[in-house]
């Protein structure tokens, strides 16, 4: 395994039961750069951190957190790491400074720059006028900037975020990234787990999962300029028409609505996609605009996860 990389993993497996939740799953994620996973609920994505931070043991397979082996290790690895979940677990009854007070005790912090370090991330995350408030009484996004606050008290080398900002809203998302990134700049690598297209285009590197396996995985450039469907807008006055003549014929992956437009993903194999969905359209009396457009990062996530939910469907009909 690669000493010099943040996360190694080779078969990485975990069932419940009956239930494979994560299914041999080989991750490489270097350090000093922050690295998503992007997936459908129920597709591994916290499985798979709870793993790599020592909260669940693996099945079967190998890991490497920061060099150490997992679970082996975990009790030396969890001074060495942030954890932030989805919801949000620090306590509702205490204040600001209290929450961090307490974590900057939890994580071994030296009394002597605890206070400095607290004072830093509350100007950080701009804690200071509701410092004294109970928690319990923050804003979605205040949550999220204590929780983050606390998540990284320690100066962790590698912060694990599980899908942190489904309760925020847009321009609070977009500040908690630009937080991600100072984190980095700092240091330290950040592996996020997401279901929003933009933070997804915001890594450095992704992993797509579905169905507890990786279906692809690089930054978002390659990913994009690697999927091999083309796609095809049109333009037209009657889109969910336009919409049902296209579903379900041979060769068309998906149909997607965007306002007045729709996004066809049309399969590899099928030759002059343009024209071909142009003339489907017009045997059916459609008149729209049709046009070939660059993939996007929720077209690779289409294709990549198409497979696994085909097999879905057809499991479902028997």
């Amino acid at each position: 395994m690669n000493g010099e990389a943040a996360v190694v993993t080779r078969g990485l497996t975990r069932r419940f039961g009956a239930v494979l939740a994560v299914d041999h799953v080989d991750l490489e994620i270097p350090k000093r750069r922050v690295w998503g996973f992007l997936g459908p609920n129920g597709s591994g994505k916290s499985t798979t951190i709870r793993m790599l931070c020592g909260l669940l043991d693996p099945t079967e397979g190998e890991v490497k957190v920061l060099g150490l082996e997992m679970p082996r290790d975990a009790e030396r690895l969890r001074r060495r790491i942030g954890y932030m979940t989805q919801r949000f677990s620090l306590y509702e009854d205490l204040s600001v400074r209290e929450n961090l007070s307490f974590m900057a005790e939890i994580f071994g912090v030296e009394r002597r720059r605890r206070k400095a370090r607290m004072v830093e991330l509350i100007d950080r995350y701009e804690l200071e006028s509701f410092a004294a408030r109970r928690a319990g009484t923050l804003s979605g996004g205040q949550r999220q900037r204590l929780a983050l606050a606390a998540a990284t008290l320690h100066r962790p080398e590698l912060l694990l975020l599980d899908e942190p900002t489904s309760a925020v809203d847009p321009q609070s998302r977009r500040e908690f990234w630009q937080s991600l990134f100072s984190i980095v700049d700092d240091g330290a690598t950040v592996l996020v787990s997401t279901h929003y297209m933009d933070e997804a285009e915001r890594c450095h590197g992704l992993v797509i999962l579905d169905a507890g396996r990786v279906v692809a995985s690089g930054t978002p450039r390659e990913l994009m300029e690697a999927v091999k469907s083309a796609v095809v807008e049109i333009e037209t006055a009657d889109t969910q028409a336009a919409q049902q003549r296209l579903e379900g014929q041979s060769g068309i992956e998906s149909v997607t609505q965007l306002g007045s437009r729709l996004r066809v993903l049309v399969a590899a194999e099928v030759s002059d996609p343009e024209a071909q969905v142009e003339r489907r359209l017009r045997v059916q009396g459609s008149d729209a605009v049709v046009r070939l457009a660059r993939p996007t990062l929720e077209d690779v996530f289409v294709a990549a996860t198409a497979p696994a939910r085909a097999s879905r469907a057809a499991a479902r009909a028997s």
